[in-house]
């Protein structure tokens, strides 16, 4: 979703597109996990610096990734979930 990484949404979109066609699932599951160097790549050093504004950023990108999916794959479910390095994890919906 970061325009940071905007190279890599036309792959994304393709290689899902082929997926979707080739085995026909109804469902995506998308999983972020929280001290991600990606992120603050993307979307700087405040975006995660506390555990508030770690779970706002990945709150935000993963209701954009939920609208992209859903203008290009509208009958496709999305499921996003926020993944701590323990293991423990957050859905958002």
């Amino acid at each position: 979703m970061a325009p940071a990484f905007v190279e890599w949404h036309k792959a994304f979109w393709d290689n899902l597109a082929t997926s979707i066609k080739l085995h026909g699932f109804e469902t995506v599951i998308a999983i972020d996990h929280r001290d991600c160097g990606a992120a603050t790549i993307a979307y700087g050093d405040a975006s995660i610096a506390t555990p508030e504004a770690e779970t706002e950023t990945h709150r935000k990108v993963m209701a954009e990734f939920r609208k992209q999916v859903g203008d290009h794959h509208p009958a496709l479910k999305v499921e996003t979930i926020l993944m701590a390095l323990d293991g423990s994890f957050s859905t958002f919906t």
